[in-house]
């Protein structure tokens, strides 16, 4: 049995947090035979709303669903839960990075101490800020990983729109990085399935100006765009974005292919040790591995040393801020 807690700050019944719950229920984060428990936070206010979203989880007649806590009481929310899914925080709005990590502190503070205290001890976290550390200092590192998979997703669409191939036959893009207006989607190393053998992307599409250019500010501007289509935030995509992360992450990802996940630097890549950092992973029996000895040209060492900054600058403010 697998308890698994949906931390937000805005919120379980908020879009994203609703679109995932039922994901987890169905099987679709931890495969088709392991049953769950689900631990729900939410605030105070959205108290009512919550125990209707428990009414639904329990009225659509889960099979793998075991239990449903719905609370407002993150110690309860943590209780013995072996994952933890961290989407809280006030939302994100361009420029304001800054700003930002000054106003969610006090989030991630009260909801790390609480996996803390609280959650088993081998506890596996998708969180949305390093900071979480800072007051979780028993939680094992490689136990806290950070969400590109978004974003990843979002490149193989781009790239199997560009080639007119199936999404399921392009592999192996990397998000370097950051989660910010500035993440690097990079297609170098990816490939195609052409059905005699897999080619690289670069050779397919024959153009370094579109992966350098419309690329990359597609996957970037992408959230925008489909706030200006949808008239709301995306919550489909990211939810399934949450499932896959877990799921390659727990059951592990297919021979020949990596994903991108926010993991604690190594030094890898010239990469700061000690940052959470997306880079490529292969995943197996629960546990992460950074991809090693991809040969990184001038464009994309330039991409990813600017990411390494801007990740540098953020812990400097995260760190100021607790004090």
């Amino acid at each position: 049995m697998i308890s698994t807690s949906s931390l937000q700050s805005t919120y379980v019944s908020g879009q994203i947090g609703y679109a995932l719950l039922s994901m987890i229920a169905r099987g679709a984060m931890l495969g088709p035979d392991q049953p769950v428990i689900l631990h729900m936070l939410d605030i105070e206010p959205n108290a009512e709303p919550l125990k209707g979203v428990k009414m639904e989880l329990l009225d659509g007649a889960f099979p793998l669903l075991r239990g449903v806590i719905a609370t407002t009481d993150v110690i309860e929310a943590c209780k013995g839960v072996d994952i933890a899914i961290m989407l809280g925080g006030f939302p994100h709005r361009k420029d304001d990075n800054k700003d930002l990590i000054f106003k969610n502190v006090g989030i991630y503070k009260a909801h790390a101490s609480a996996l803390e205290q609280h959650a088993d001890s081998n506890c596996k976290q998708i969180q949305m800020h390093f900071i979480l550390k800072e007051f979780a200092p028993s939680i094992p590192e490689e136990n806290i990983t950070s969400l590109s998979r978004l974003d990843h997703n979002r490149a193989l669409n781009q790239i199997s729109e560009n080639l007119n191939v199936h999404v399921g036959d392009v592999k192996n893009v990397i998000i370097w990085g950051n989660h910010s207006s500035n993440r690097y989607p990079d297609a170098n190393h990816a490939t195609v399935n052409s059905g005699v053998g897999h080619k690289y992307v670069k050779e397919l599409v024959a153009d370094d100006h579109w992966l350098n250019t419309d690329f990359i500010s597609n996957v970037q501007n992408r959230g925008q765009t489909i706030v200006k289509a949808r008239r709301l935030s995306g919550a489909f995509s990211p939810a399934t974005a949450v499932c896959d992360h877990m799921r390659d992450w727990i059951l592990g990802t297919p021979k020949g292919t990596w994903v991108s996940m926010g993991v604690y630097s190594d030094g890898s890549y010239g990469i700061q040790p000690g940052l959470i950092y997306s880079f490529p992973v292969t995943c197996e029996k629960g546990e992460w591995s950074i991809v090693q000895g991809l040969k990184i040209d001038e464009f994309e060492r330039e991409k990813m040393d600017a990411l390494e900054k801007e990740l540098i600058e953020e812990k400097t403010v995260a760190y100021s801020s607790l004090h």
